[in-house]
């Protein structure tokens, strides 16, 4: 039985369960704000000592059965909940009154929830409707330009189901994990649900929100609550949403005949570097837009079906969905089912006991790109392919065979064999399910216990034919298999204790939590299958197996066990104190290092309630806040403290056999890696919080960093002469607004807007013995290491390389610069750093940034009677990008840009900055493909319009919802690339390691898309 049919009996038998009684006479009315007059959708209405309960539309219009006599309670999230008598009147309409307006706001944090006001860390909330004002694949999209301090990004432009990565206040590590912690309904390490079916996001920053977590903290945390039933009848809601993608921007390219003019032009230069007589290049019969042939108009599809409802002891939210994405490249699509069903029953006044469950399957196929991961040496990398591949050819040879560039230096299979020939394949089924049971021993004291079980299976398979020759590097077929389950078990009990006392409130949370996660999996790889129609599945007809090694068959178990507890006072409602602690044990650290202590405390002080300041009436709320503490990252290997031994191949009495080495020495020091972090922030309200604004600041030092040490000499005998060691530190430090105004509102119009600035610096404090670290993140194929550095005084991952000085111009070179040995006119030129007159790896220096000076987003949401509208802006200032596309295209041995081509050195054009065409030089790695990233984007324009009740109620609903809305629409950027909205070149997937560092290189990525989208909610 698939997934499908199991979703929809599963709907079906929660949809039995729930039924409503309905007597008496319809009362209606309509809710309103006191304050403004304007309507309140989703009050809840319901009839006191009873089942039946409705909710305000979009108009606060409501209609419920009672009798004379029956009370009806009308409540809402920040106003003060109202109970009125229904008397001889059927119409009964309501004004709510604010309570202390949003600073009543109830924020969740760590084990338990604190209203906003009282919250002394630093946390953002993101408003639910912001999380479905557009269509993202996941709810963490949303977080972009909306949540201070935080860093969205996609590891692969607009690719259907690409992971996104997620940075809070700046990297924190090199080799170990920088993603935050995500919490769902409790369950630590969750998946992401879908955006409709979050009632809650909640991002913590500071250590004072965060330490609570302890070893998993250091990272900042996203604690999510889905929606849960409530009492009253049962409501449903369908929302469907329909998109139409395109590629948002294309290179521009050469066509055919002035391809043929720069081949020319490329021989000819060559010719006379080597002094020789160039061949000239003989043009094809095709003029082909390879570009075209790759890209076409993609879609995606969003359905989702929701039910709420339940009585004075049981609720219950149940979902449904369905999503769909076919790519902008072709072979590319992504679709996934999920659902969720949450169960909250009141079994007594003391006992209430919970059940959530999760599950979801998905699948996609893909197209090699560089950027993740998936291509090999950019062989199959269709992306650049479509680039580079030369336009005069057409997709077939004369005989039926696939095309290749084989004219030119850059002899590769075409895009379109590539796309449409090769296959990769991903599906990934998880499931969670996770129970808790929540009992008051007595008035002000509760114990909570939960268990909770995650499972993930992922299959990945990879097939290049054998008709890809080139490809897959002269092989009949290459087949790959690779398969990861893991199984996390999750229980936490904890008590919470309140009370009272004299002029204070008291908050006491103490428990213990215990987590095991188990992983395993194998990899497979052959060559020389029989038929290239069992694509991967016929790698085991392979006549060739390639061995992985040690990664072809694993299995690995990891432990955490956890004390924690929490103080929190609130003195005469001005002076607020917080205290946490949390003792970690990890088994994946040495012996000795398990353990690790995390506290953390932070003061607030509600400066608006002192006498001083209550009459004054501009100012509605200033509150004071300062944190500190520390938090860890636990997120490294299995077993990397350990010894390891690997099998090899050995040569005994003229035989090969089987023979066990040392592979890796063990660290018996190997801890924690931890950040010490310090936090000041301002939380601000003025005239009633029409404008509100927090700001921060922080510190964060992260000590003991995780390296590898490669100075084990050789003579210990190690294959592997590395070693994961604690020896580096890194700093970072930034600021932070979050601004909310309420500029117009009255009864028929609305205009709020909500602005997020976010600056962070982060600086390499020490490294091993001082020494520069390097590394690469460009493709294999470019022949070029170290192209960025890791610096102690300097930011993590910057560009390094030679610094461009010019197109060399004939005669002596100009003071302080040189050249490749044999420059001749138009060829580039290069500081020389060393005075040497060569060029050489001395002559390399930092020639890049790409961490961004700050980011910032900007939303605007208006609203004129049934009609609203949502405009997104957000951009990046500063953050340098490694052009590597022009890299490969600006050096003769592909097709190139136009650009490029007419500006490119020659005898009668010298008066450029870019060198001739043709020359192997043009691939060195300098400061001439560095580009500023800095972008505007109008991300994101929603127009809705909501149908009125008098409509809505004759169809028989009790709320119809229209919209569209636009992604993209504009780009402002200097930038010459694609696109500046760079993502982590080789994060491939879930490496988040190679994230931290390599970063803002671009090429081959899969497209940014624009997109319209239509969309259509109706509840019942």
């Amino acid at each position: 039985m698939n997934l499908k049919i199991k979703l929809i009996l599963f709907m079906a038998l929660i949809f039995s369960a729930v039924s409503f009684a309905q007597n008496g006479v319809t009362v209606s009315g309509v809710v309103v704000s006191a304050t403004d007059n304007v309507p309140i959708p989703g009050v809840n209405v319901i009839l006191k000592n009873t089942t039946n309960g409705t909710t305000t539309d979009f108009d606060g219009n409501y209609e419920i059965k009672a009798s004379k006599g029956d009370e009806l309670q009308f409540s809402y999230i920040g106003f003060v909940t109202k109970t009125i008598v229904v008397g001889d009147s059927s119409t009964i309409n309501v004004s709510l009154v604010e309570d202390l307006a949003e600073l009543e706001e109830v924020v969740v944090v760590g084990y338990g929830a604190r209203k906003k006001s009282d919250v002394t860390g630093s946390v953002s909330a993101v408003k639910t409707e912001e999380l479905t004002a557009f269509p993202v694949l996941e709810a963490t999209q949303a977080l972009q330009g909306r949540a201070s301090g935080v860093v969205v990004q996609s590891n692969n432009g607009g690719e259907p189901g690409a992971p996104i990565k997620i940075n809070i206040r700046g990297n924190t590590s090199i080799n170990a994990s920088s993603d935050p912690l995500i919490v769902v309904d409790g369950f630590v390490g969750a998946t992401m649900p879908q955006p409709g079916d979050i009632a809650s996001l909640q991002v913590l920053k500071d250590a004072s929100a965060t330490a609570i977590y302890g070893s998993r903290g250091s990272n900042g945390v996203v604690i999510v609550t889905t929606k849960k039933g409530r009492s009253g009848r049962l409501n449903i809601e369908l929302n469907s949403t329909y998109s139409v993608q395109t590629v948002s921007n294309q290179l521009d390219l050469l066509n055919a005949s002035d391809f043929a003019d720069y081949q020319n032009q490329v021989r000819e230069n060559v010719a006379i570097t080597n002094g020789t007589t160039a061949t000239p290049y003989v043009q094809g019969d095709y003029d082909t837009d390879w570009q075209d042939l790759i890209y076409k108009t993609g879609s995606t599809q969003n359905h989702q079906v929701s039910f709420a409802g339940g009585s004075e002891k049981i609720n219950i939210y149940g979902s449904g969905t369905y999503f769909k994405q076919d790519g902008v490249v072709i072979n590319s699509d992504y679709e996934r089912l999920s659902f969720l069903s949450n169960i909250d029953a009141q079994v007594s006044d003391k006992l209430k006991l919970g059940l959530n469950l999760v599950g979801n399957t998905s699948k996609k196929s893909g197209v090699g790109t560089q950027s993740d991961g998936s291509a090999s040496a950019g062989g199959d990398d269709v992306i650049s392919l479509a680039m580079r591949f030369a336009p005069d050819k057409g997709i077939y040879n004369d005989d039926g065979t696939f095309s290749t560039n084989d004219q030119i230096g850059d002899e590769v299979d075409n895009p379109w064999a590539v796309a449409t020939q090769r296959d990769d394949d991903t599906t990934i089924d998880n499931f969670r399910a996770n129970v808790y049971a929540d009992y008051q021993i007595f008035e002000g004291l509760n114990f909570k216990t939960t268990f909770g079980l995650s499972t993930e299976n992922e299959f990945r398979g990879i097939y290049t034919p054998r008709t890809l020759t080139l490809t897959s590097g002269g092989v009949d077929g290459r087949a790959i298999m690779s398969e990861d389950r893991s199984k996390t078990v999750l229980s936490e009990n904890y008590l919470t204790y309140k009370k009272e006392i004299g002029k204070g409130d008291l908050t006491l949370l103490a428990g213990y939590s215990y987590q095991k996660t188990t992983n395993e999996g194998f990899y497979s790889e052959g060559t020389g299958t029989i038929d290239d129609s069992f694509s991967y599945y016929g790698l085991y007809t392979a006549t060739s197996l390639i061995n992985g090694g040690a990664g072809d068959v694993y299995f690995n178990e990891t432990e955490i066990q956890s004390q924690f507890g929490r103080f929190n006072y609130d003195y005469d409602d001005k002076y607020l104190i917080t205290a946490t602690v949390r003792r970690d044990g990890a088994s994946n650290f040495a012996e000795n290092e398990k353990y690790a202590i995390f506290p953390s405390g932070a003061l607030g002080w509600k400066v608006s309630n002192e006498n001083f300041l209550k009459d004054v009436e501009a100012i509605s709320n200033l509150k004071l806040r300062a944190s500190y503490g520390v938090t860890g990252n636990p997120s490294i290997g299995a077993y990397e403290s350990l010894a390891v031994l690997s099998s090899i191949y050995a040569s005994s009495n003229g035989e090969t056999v089987t023979a066990v080495t040392p592979y890796q020495n063990a660290n018996p020091n190997l801890k924690w890696e931890s950040s010490y972090q310090a936090n000041f922030g301002l939380d601000l309200g003025l005239f009633n919080n029409a404008i509100s604004m927090s700001l921060d600041y922080y510190n964060i030092d992260t000590k003991d960093v995780l390296m590898f040490d490669n100075s084990i000499p050789w003579a210990f005998g190690l294959l592997n002469d590395e070693i994961l060691t604690n020896v580096g530190e890194i700093n970072n430090k930034g600021f932070e607004v979050s601004l909310n105004t309420r500029n117009i509102s009255n009864e028929n119009f609305n205009w709020t807007t909500d602005v997020v600035f976010s600056r962070n610096k982060n600086t390499v404090v020490s490294l091993i013995n001082g020494a520069d670290f390097f590394g690469n993140g460009a493709p294999s194929y470019f022949s070029v290491d170290n192209n960025y550095i890791l610096r102690e005084g300097e930011e993590v991952g910057l560009f390094f390389g030679f610094d461009y000085a010019g197109v060399y111009q004939g005669g002596a070179l100009p003071e302080g610069t040189t050249a490749v040995a044999g420059a001749v006119e138009g060829d580039p030129l290069f500081y020389d750093l060393n005075d040497n007159d060569e060029l050489d790896t001395d002559d390399r220096r930092i020639i890049g940034n790409p961490n961004p000076d700050f980011t910032w987003g900007i939303t605007n949401n208006f609203r004129y009677k049934n009609f609203d509208l949502n405009i997104f802006f957000q951009g990046s200032q500063g953050g340098d990008i490694f052009n590597m596309t022009n890299v490969q295209l600006n050096n003769g041995d592909a097709n190139t840009t136009y650009d490029y081509f007419n500006n490119a050195w020659t005898p009668t054009n010298t008066n450029t900055n870019q060198p001739r065409v043709g020359n192997n030089s043009n691939r060195e790695i300098s400061s001439r493909f560095v580009e500023d990233g800095s972008y505007i984007r109008l991300k994101n324009v929603a127009l809705g319009y909501n149908l009125p009740s008098e409509i809505v109620e004759k169809l028989g609903m009790e709320k119809l919802r229209l919209s569209v809305s636009a992604q993209n629409l504009l780009t402002i950027t200097d930038y010459s690339g694609l696109d500046p909205e760079v993502n982590y070149f080789g994060a491939s997937g879930n490496n988040n390691t190679s994230s931290n560092t390599v970063r803002g290189f671009d090429f081959g990525n899969y497209p940014t898309v624009q997109s319209v989208s239509f969309s259509l909610n109706l509840t019942f």
